[in-house]
């Protein structure tokens, strides 16, 4: 297996190629504003070492903060139409009720409720009001909007209403990109929902910045598959991940933490991944990152994501630093000069004295030009040093799930600024390659499936069947080969509260991608 992973980070877009398990060359390019420029770049570094030359490669894996940032950042996003089957059980809550105003002002394009969806246990709650959907597509069509996302009650458990619906809005509007909240999983009508109308708001981003990744890739004379990576540490084909970009919100700091796992062979432990901007810390279990088990908000938006359980701190290597003076004690972050960093650093001809300035004088880096740091003396540079150790050991602390010391995988480009030894930890792992774990954890990505549902008047062992059946039998439709599946979670619950012997079970297995 020959792959090449590439990561797009805030500083930063790394490359790698895999070859038969090893990293073979790592290179790092700056991002550019428009990130696809960036990945050309690292294609063409990476190419220009000659480790591509007349070999075949598998699969091109990009991790990306192209949708993330365009939520949080208010950009490029698309009008949408809301459409809920569920009256009249849900009308006091409309959809985008719960977003940030500024963000649902963007967004909603306008709301549609109709009667439909189905009960916890699958059981019809209300029948599907057709001429009303065909009503509201009519209304969409002339309000000029393309983008709609369907949600309906407990449609994971059974998606028929919103794959009816979605055939009908298709038939007034043909060239309609539709999101039924079902495709993305979980049960909660309001967190699915907004996943769905999320998911729907970047259909226009997602078209073109995956075509734009598949022009670059192109260009630079790759033949090969395009898979973006995942928020849970896996992949999904292009074309998935154009009809589901929402997937790969949280892809960068998974990425590292899955890179970190392979490159230092262990799959418990805690990393440390140290970028330009932030520092991400999460803890591995089983070589994939602790999920997050609560709501998880996205730009202001409540959703229900497979999304990792991480802490972020305004700490990295291109941090500005501020001294000890007159006007205020020695602070570090959390602004950062990111990608300028070779621009406005002081060891670059900068004016702005970033972490990388203090490890260039402090001789732990060899960068730029140490004649224009001399003037930071060794006490300085280990005050900045100590207080970037602070940082780091107070975020550890806070994301352990256990009393005794653990060991940390320490990765990203600014892992300098993490200490040999700290409070609370075993060991503090710097692993060769480290600096690129994010696309090394890109380049070694799997496929996932997973099932969460309640099962109704069926013995424990009978629900974790079935619920391993579905989830398989959806790794495999996204790529996965099945021979290749692994559980790597399994839980149940009973629901005391409903009637019958009723249980909540949720599967997740990964496995490698089918061959082409």
């Amino acid at each position: 297996m020959r792959r090449i992973g590439i990561d797009v980070g805030g500083t930063n877009t790394d490359a790698v190629l895999i070859e038969e398990g090893k990293v073979v060359r790592a290179v790092k390019a700056p991002t550019s504003e428009d990130v696809t420029t960036g990945i050309l770049d690292s294609l063409k570094s990476l190419g220009s070492t000659g480790v591509l030359q007349g070999k075949k490669i598998d699969g091109v894996m990009i991790g990306t903060t192209h949708f993330i940032n365009a939520v949080v950042q208010r950009r490029h996003l698309t009008r949408v139409a809301a459409l809920r089957l569920g009256m009249p059980a849900s009308a006091s809550l409309p959809p985008f009720c719960d977003w940030p105003e500024g963000l649902a002002a963007l967004v909603r394009g306008g709301v549609w409720m109709v009667e439909g969806g189905h009960e916890y246990d699958g059981r019809l709650f209300m029948p599907l009001d057709e001429a009303a959907v065909t009503r509201a597509a009519e209304e969409m069509k002339a309000a000029g909007l393309k983008s709609v996302g369907i949600s309906a009650i407990f449609s994971p458990l059974d998606p028929g209403h919103e794959r009816r619906a979605a055939e009908l809005v298709a038939k007034v509007i043909p060239d309609a990109v539709i999101t039924c909240s079902s495709d993305l999983g979980r049960i909660g009508l309001l967190e699915r929902e907004n996943a769905g109308l999320l998911n729907a708001a970047l259909a226009d981003l997602a078209r073109d910045t995956i075509a734009a990744f598949e022009k670059a890739i192109a260009d630079s004379g790759i033949a090969a598959p395009l898979f973006i990576t995942q928020n849970d540490g896996t992949v999904a084909e292009a074309s998935q991940a154009r009809r589901l970009p929402v997937y790969s919100f949280a892809s960068g700091a998974t990425n590292s933490m899955r890179g970190a796992a392979y490159l230092s062979g262990l799959s418990d432990a805690m990393v440390i991944d140290v970028g330009g901007t932030t520092t991400d810390v999460g803890q591995l279990k089983h070589g994939f990152p602790r999920e997050a088990n609560s709501v998880v908000k996205v730009g202001g938006v409540r959703t229900l994501f497979r999304m990792p359980d991480l802490l972020s701190i305004g700490l990295g290597g291109g941090s500005h630093v501020q001294l000890a003076s007159e006007q205020g004690p020695l602070k570090v972050g959390p602004v950062s000069v990111g990608y300028r960093l070779l621009r406005e650093g002081i060891a670059f001809g900068g004016e702005q004295l970033t972490t990388t300035d203090i490890a260039i004088a402090a001789g732990v880096l060899e960068l730029g030009d140490r004649k224009k740091v001399a003037h930071l003396d060794a006490a300085t540079c280990k005050g900045v040093f100590a207080e970037a150790a602070r940082m780091a050991e107070e975020a550890i602390d806070r994301m352990k799930t256990e009393a005794g010391d653990v060991p940390l995988i320490a990765v990203g480009g600014g892992a300098f600024l993490i200490p040999e030894k700290l409070p609370g930890v075993s060991r503090v792992i710097h692993v060769e390659h480290g600096d690129c774990a994010n696309a090394v954890g890109a380049a070694i990505a799997q496929v996932s499936g997973e099932c969460d549902q309640i099962f109704k008047d069926l013995s424990r062992a009978e629900a974790l069947s079935a619920a391993q059946g579905i989830a398989n039998d959806r790794a495999v439709a996204a790529g996965a080969a099945r021979a290749s599946l692994n559980t790597i979670e399994s839980e149940d619950m009973p629901l005391a509260y409903l009637p019958g012997n009723s249980v909540r079970v949720r599967v997740r297995v990964v496995g490698d991608v089918a061959a082409a």
